[in-house]
């Protein structure tokens, strides 16, 4: 094996946000879970220091990592590991950004999400221009409800233009084209978000050159396909990685079908896969 990415999703539940439209909303976890999570990920952060191949990592938490000091620990470590080309989680930026001085910048990169109604908006653009003083890469993104029209359009205005802000379409949501073209003008990629993608029988580099793994080191061919590959730390999971077709419907999540072969978002994101920045953009 010459090149892993892996999903990581721990034991993580709790997010200090309490959006109505998504599936991580405000809850707690015990302080016994967070142990588990703790030590679930200082597991895989030490497994990736002995890994004897390359791997770019994408955390993808259901509640907020970077409130979490052992997520800021691990990415970045992480991103000052020899065999890591990529180290990036999914964030809503509530926490503070001064953390990522001590992050190889080379290698470090954030996918936050602007939720209107849960932060000030300048709090929020602020902690975006700290990230580009900064020089870390970051994409920004919000959910495409009709009422987050106008915060987007005043983001896509703020944010400097090498910033690429994408937009995710409401699940369960139908967009004629007249609102399809109001997201697209703020986000060219909409349409690839509008509808989901026709899956079954396509071939697809989850189960292959992507995996995901959960904090047991159980292994996937991704967060939405439930049979399981093997384990990370037996090593079990290497007999399995080949390619192979999806086995659902479809698949209406990026971080599923951006793996998706036929519809080429590799060179559509060439250079940014995990953290979700087009080859286009030339954020830092």
């Amino acid at each position: 094996m010459d090149h892993l990415t892996i999903l990581y999703r721990g034991p993580l539940a709790s997010c200090d946000y309490d959006c109505p439209y998504c599936p991580f909303a405000k809850r707690r976890d015990t302080p016994e879970k967070l142990r588990a999570d703790r030590a679930a990920l200082e597991r895989f952060t030490e497994w990736a220091s002995r890994c004897d191949h390359r791997v770019s990592v994408l955390f993808t938490p259901w509640g907020e990592g970077l409130v979490r000091s052992w997520y800021r620990r691990a990415l970045t470590d992480l991103s000052h590991l020899p065999n890591v080309e990529r180290v990036a989680i999914q964030t809503n930026l509530s926490h503070r950004v001064s953390w990522t001085a001590g992050a190889d910048l080379t290698r470090l990169a954030l996918w936050a999400t602007y939720h209107p109604g849960q932060v000030p908006y300048e709090r929020f653009l602020g902690k975006c221009r700290d990230l580009s003083v900064r020089g870390v890469r970051y994409s920004v993104g919000i959910v495409g409800q009709p009422e987050h029209l106008d915060a987007a359009r005043r983001l896509r205005a703020d944010l400097p233009a090498g910033t690429y802000l994408w937009v995710n379409a409401a699940e369960g949501r139908t967009y004629d084209d007249a609102e399809a073209a109001s997201w697209t003008e703020i986000d060219p990629l909409f349409p690839v978000s509008r509808h989901p993608h026709a899956s079954r029988g396509l071939t697809c580099r989850t189960g292959n050159t992507v995996v995901s793994v959960d904090g047991d080191g159980t292994v996937r061919r991704c967060h939405f396909v439930p049979s399981v590959l093997g384990n990370l730390y037996d090593g079990s999971f290497r007999a399995a990685p080949t390619p192979r077709p999806c086995p659902l419907d479809t698949c209406d999540c990026h971080i599923g079908y951006v793996h998706l072969e036929p519809l080429g978002l590799y060179d559509t994101f060439a250079g940014g896969i995990l953290e979700r920045i087009p080859a286009l953009f030339s954020h830092p």
